[in-house]
């Protein structure tokens, strides 16, 4: 249980790490954790539209695509540039001591390679998890999101992804509280 107890500290310290390409637009800001969670929030609502995926494992891929980053912090698409992330060592390493740890393994890596169905509508939601952020800073009047909308958006892989993006981007940040208002 000791190896569990580890793995589950190192998995909380995501919610002390902040995203760096936040400092890029210059407002807005979200820890790790949060994004993770808003990430396998998408993957879960994707997987009950989506037909005949394994639900499981696209769930299972959003909520721990970012694991590794509680070993090397959150680089942004600059700082990758210059900065060799070690990925394979550090999910073995994270990994090595737990009984399930294979299973973690497999899930990142099929992730990261973006080759089954599963693991674009995955990686879909991680960048519909930004779209969310990005419309929300701009509807509340930050200018840089309008930057990078279409940039996050031409990333996207799966018809489903496409049209979850299109519905925010058409959607007022805060509509879902304004529903049937009355006092």
């Amino acid at each position: 249980m000791k190896k569990i107890a580890d793995f589950l500290f190192e998995g909380k310290i995501l919610k002390e790490l902040p995203r760096a390409g936040y400092h890029f637009l210059g407002s807005g800001k979200e820890n790790v954790a949060e994004h993770s969670f808003m990430t396998a929030l998408i993957a879960f609502t994707i997987s009950r539209i989506e037909p005949g995926i394994d639900k499981e494992k696209i769930i299972s891929m959003a909520l721990l695509h970012d694991l590794g980053e509680a070993r090397t912090g959150d680089l942004n698409y600059v700082q990758k540039k210059y900065v060799d992330v070690k990925e394979k060592k550090v999910i073995s390493d994270l990994t090595s001591d737990l009984t399930f740890g294979e299973d973690i393994a497999k899930l990142i890596n099929e992730f990261n390679k973006c080759e089954t169905r599963e693991a674009k509508l995955a990686n879909d939601a991680d960048q519909i998890s930004f779209i969310l952020e990005l419309k929300k800073l701009q509807d509340t009047g930050a200018k840089s999101p309008e930057k990078w909308i279409d940039i996050v958006i031409k990333r996207l892989k799966t018809d489903t992804g496409k049209k979850i993006a299109q519905s925010i981007i058409s959607t007022d940040w805060d509509s879902w509280w304004l529903n049937n208002y009355s006092e």
